[in-house]
């Protein structure tokens, strides 16, 4: 394979780099994943290309490259929560609550359709140290309607890239796109920016893989919520921008954590205090808003908070 010609596209100059054409782009990322280039080379294209910044056509070819060697199951009704892969450090995973809480909620709401998690997860990736969401799920028992996706069987290729990855210590043109492979085939989807360039991108490249995407402001580039946040949909305008603010719904949580363990992480999914049960809620209450269940982030918080079906329960009790 005459990789060279890929290298001199990305790295030559500020006056004499090009953009590949899509086409390019798939053959120049499956020569990587298929190890028909030696390392040094695939090394040499992914910094330049992060170097040279990445146009939206290399940005879609390199996702649709990957359509070759993904293993797909079918979960349809299901959301794909598009995590990073270069961990957590200053807060828990709340993902793990997650089905508890869905599982009361359609219970009190039968009206309302049930949909499943997925999750992805992997080794840690580059650039940053810190806790994965496969630490988490190796390590937790997940409700059955959390659905955990090792990429190293899934998606094997991409996972043997690690090393190579660790070596360069920068991100690449990987970072962004494996935040949703969809490996279930869902329906939904949401995940994070932290910067609105990012969110019209996002958009752009993921958004015709579902009927429903939402982008966060999330924690550390995660779609997990633990201060104020925006989140953005396609609305009738186009993209819409919302702000939720914490003091709004009650919630008051300020704890921060410097390079947080899995035993601390684990401890906090398995004792949950009464603001991190809120939380919990109120990241539920994005995803039932992301699958269309309910019409507002708001109005989904407030159902998921509503004690009149457990009075109920109580008084039946009582005067049995």
């Amino acid at each position: 394979m005459n990789f060279f010609k890929y290298i001199k596209a990305v790295g030559t100059g500020p006056k004499s780099n090009k953009n590949l054409t899509k086409e390019e782009m798939i053959e120049a990322i499956q020569g990587i994943l298929e190890k028909k280039c030696e390392s040094e080379q695939a090394a040499a294209f992914l910094m330049l290309l992060r170097v040279k910044l990445e146009s939206d056509e290399e940005l879609a070819g390199c996702l649709e490259s990957f359509n070759k060697y993904i293993t797909k199951e079918e979960i349809p009704e299901s959301i794909e929560l598009g995590f990073s892969y270069d961990g957590k450090t200053s807060q828990p995973y709340l993902f793990p609550l997650y089905g508890k809480i869905l599982k009361e909620f359609f219970k009190q709401n039968k009206q309302i359709e049930p949909f499943d998690i997925v999750i992805s997860g992997d080794k840690l990736q580059p650039a940053k140290n810190g806790l994965t969401v496969k630490d988490i799920a190796d390590n937790i028992t997940l409700e059955d309607n959390i659905h955990f996706f090792n990429r190293e069987n899934y998606f094997k290729e991409l996972s043997e890239l690690t090393d190579l990855r660790k070596k360069l210590y920068m991100r690449t043109i990987f970072n962004t796109t494996e935040k949703l492979l969809n490996p279930a085939s869902s329906k939904y989807a949401i995940t994070s920016a932290f910067h609105r360039p990012y969110v019209e991108k996002y958009m752009n490249l993921f958004g015709d893989n579902y009927e429903n995407l939402v982008i966060v402001k999330g924690n550390e580039g995660t779609p997990e919520i633990f201060s104020d946040f925006k989140y953005w949909a396609i609305g009738n305008s186009g993209i819409e921008e919302k702000v939720v603010k914490l003091e709004d719904l009650k919630i008051k949580y300020n704890n921060e954590y410097e390079n947080i363990t899995l035993d601390e992480a684990i401890n906090i999914i398995n004792n949950p205090s009464k603001e991190i049960m809120k939380l919990a809620k109120l990241n539920v209450a994005i995803l039932l808003y992301t699958t269309k269940r309910v019409e507002s982030v708001e109005k989904a918080y407030e159902m998921l908070n509503d004690d009149s079906c457990c009075i109920v329960k109580f008084f039946k009790k009582l005067f049995k």
